[in-house]
């Protein structure tokens, strides 16, 4: 059978374009159609907008800051229009940016809709297109909470589009999206409540982060609320008001839900192509990321597995490879892939927790806890906590987990290490870089202790 494309992808955010620019490059006749904005989530309402926002929540310290190292400096207030005038700006130019790889590429796109007729063919827009192979790269929406009065929040994709910075607000959730933001309005001069379920922000993260975390919230000004469970949120005058089911309630400008987001595949018809999903609306792929039919795939996070924008730019590329390159396709570590949350101070981690590790095998366990030089003549109290998990019997790195300046940039070189397989002897042969962090990686010489030979014990 003849087909109007090779590749058709649904889907333009940052592993769509990946894959379908890299099929394309291949050879392949590729299409690709996004609904609304080129670029996706991460470049429109996600990480690329949101990290710019921490970075201008930022500058009031820094302000401060300066007055430890000789600057008469003023904070002064902050233009909440002019901020969200050149961040719009920045994502519109990144916006055309991806349209322009797409047309380079020689991909086919369509700012429409696209819904399965049939295994093969598509509804985009007005048209009806058929492919060889279709890959669904549709990402996440954010999840708003089924409660009397929800529709008086907001959810993370309208954050970035506010007309002014609330001056109280309530926020509800303390994944990546409730922490970061927490930070942001409260760094821009909001009265920040921070609202969720468990007894410490960031659930699954590795544990001693996550008490160092909540005690930099608080010393940032942001007030902590555990064990909620949410009842309604009403308009109370001018104020919304959030009530619990404990009688609790909060009185603010805003209430902003960051519970999560879950696959954004309702409008896809997949039922008309017979693709299968799981309990959260994901779409069920293999190893490969094939779906339950096979020439139709699924990478990000509408598969629901990682959701990280890194990740789906590596499915889609190695997808594309695989389909349309020589062989072998490039290969991909999916093993320890190391991410950040863009709190203040920022986390980085890679790896397993040291819960998650002693749960296999005795560890042990690297720690350290420091002051960076530059709040020394800040006076800033901003302690900066690393820790390193080791598995005690081939000594490699298992887990590599730190809050503080810089954490970030110093776990891209450790996701590196690694992927490579690195061991606490490679750490400790490593010459430092003084006077940094960083150097805090390859000196630790002092274990703080071992974990999981309660497990060796039993057994």
């Amino acid at each position: 059978m003849s087909y109007d494309y090779d590749l058709f992808v649904i889907g333009g955010g940052s592993g769509g374009v990946r894959c379908a620019r890299i099929a394309a490059g291949h050879g392949a006749r590729v299409g690709i159609a996004e609904e609304l904005h080129w670029g996706g989530t991460c470049v429109n309402v996600g990480c690329v907008p949101k990290k710019l926002m921490v970075q201008a929540a930022e500058y009031g310290a820094w302000a401060d800051d300066a007055h430890g190292f000789g600057w008469s400096t003023k904070r002064g207030t902050h233009d909440w229009q002019a901020f969200i005038a050149s961040k719009d700006h920045e994502i519109a130019r990144l916006n055309s940016a991806y349209v322009r790889i797409l047309d380079g590429a020689g991909v086919v796109s369509h700012k429409a809709r696209a819904s399965f007729i049939n295994a093969h063919t598509l509804q985009v827009g007005e048209q009806r297109l058929t492919a060889a192979n279709i890959v669904i790269a549709t990402g996440g929406l954010p999840v708003r909470p089924q409660i009397e009065g929800a529709e008086l929040g907001i959810v993370s994709d309208d954050a970035f589009s506010l007309e002014q910075r609330p001056d109280r607000i309530t926020l509800v959730g303390s994944g990546y999206i409730g922490i970061e933001f927490a930070g942001i309005f409260a760094g821009l001069g909001s009265e920040v409540d921070l609202l969720y379920r468990q007894d410490l922000p960031l659930a699954g993260f590795d544990h001693e982060i996550r008490q160092h975390l909540a005690r930099a919230l608080q010393r940032n000004g942001i007030r902590l609320h555990t064990s909620i469970k949410l009842h309604k949120v009403e308009q109370v005058g001018a104020c919304k008001r959030l009530s619990l089911s404990d009688g609790r309630h909060f009185d603010s400008d805003l209430v902003f839900f960051a519970l999560g987001r879950v696959p954004h595949t309702a409008q896809l018809a997949l039922a008309a192509a017979g693709v299968a999903t799981n309990e959260r609306g994901g779409i069920v792929v293999d190893a490969e990321n094939r779906s339950s039919v096979p020439h139709i795939y699924a990478i990000g996070d509408v598969s629901n597995r990682l959701n990280l924008t890194p990740v789906a730019i590596a499915e889609g590329h190695h997808l594309a490879d695989r389909l349309f390159g020589p062989p072998p396709p490039r290969s991909w570590s999916f093993a320890a892939v190391p991410t950040a949350v863009f709190s203040s101070p920022p986390i980085g981690t890679v790896g397993l927790s040291e819960h998650e590790a002693a749960r296999h095998g005795t560890v042990d366990i690297y720690t350290t806890e420091f002051t960076a030089m530059r709040h020394k003549l800040t006076g800033r109290d901003r302690p900066s906590f690393l820790k390193l998990v080791v598995d005690q019997a081939s000594q490699r790195i298992l887990g590599a987990h730190m809050i503080g300046e810089d954490a970030p940039e110093m776990t891209q070189g450790l996701g590196i290490a690694m992927t490579a397989g690195a061991t606490k002897q490679d750490f400790d042969r490593t010459i430092g870089i003084h006077p940094t962090a960083a150097e805090e990686w390859v000196t630790l010489r002092q274990r703080t202790r071992v974990a999981g030979e309660e497990r060796k014990a039993a057994e």
